[in-house]
């Protein structure tokens, strides 16, 4: 395949038709160049999206076309979509806390809450937005969370080191300074010991569970 002028429509072409992201092996087969030359191509693509209404976010091993956060109402509206599908403030502040802070364990992670956080980190696990990245070498092994590909791409961040500049005034994180244990499979959370204090729901999670009760 020729494409000596025209690999980043090619690419951009890819992207727009997927919606999702597509690995840079896999665009290096279909292209039939190298993976480099395909980085260094999207790389080169990044300043050509600075002014438009969609954006194109660079990851670790893939790529995605995907619009901007501002234009979000604005799609909502056209395209007749009512349901916002957002986050619990729990969610939110447990997602904060490990974007900031990973690895982490769960007992850190509500050490800086002040309460049992498993039911937000469920939530926010079965939607791919954290996962078990290892564990902690030390009595228990407690299990470690980090964000995920997906987090990045649902908040249209290149890697955890785009995000905002923040001072949070948190306690010694162990995950930092302990021996850590890779995590190859994935394990349920349940594992962790529950805490004393049980996490109430949100009121609009209560809710709906209650409906399909």
């Amino acid at each position: 395949m020729n494409l000596p002028d025209g690999l980043s429509r090619a690419i951009e072409a890819i992207l727009f038709a997927a919606g999702y992201p597509v690995t840079y092996e896999k665009l290096a087969s279909v292209l039939e160049v190298g993976v480099r030359e395909i980085k260094k191509t999207a790389e080169a693509m990044l300043p050509a999206y600075e002014d438009r209404g969609i954006q194109l976010l660079l990851f670790e091993n893939s790529c995605q076309l995907c619009t901007k956060e501002e234009h979000e109402p604005m799609i909502r509206t056209a395209l007749g979509i009512k349901g916002a599908g957002g986050l619990s403030n729990s969610c939110l502040e447990v997602l904060a806390i490990v974007a900031y802070n990973q690895p982490v364990t769960r007992a850190f992670i509500e050490q800086v809450r002040g309460s049992d956080s498993s039911y937000a980190m469920n939530i926010l696990t079965d939607r791919h937005l954290i996962e078990v990245t290892g564990r902690l070498s030390v009595p228990g092994k407690p299990m470690l969370y980090s964000t995920t590909e997906d987090f990045l791409r649902v908040f249209g961040l290149g890697s955890v080191n785009d995000l905002p500049e923040t001072e949070l005034s948190v306690p010694d994180n162990e995950a930092k300074t302990a021996p850590v244990e890779p995590e190859n499979a994935e394990t349920e959370i349940t594992e962790d010991a529950p805490s004393e204090a049980p996490e109430e729901k949100p009121e609009d999670e209560r809710g709906e569970e209650a409906t399909q009760n």
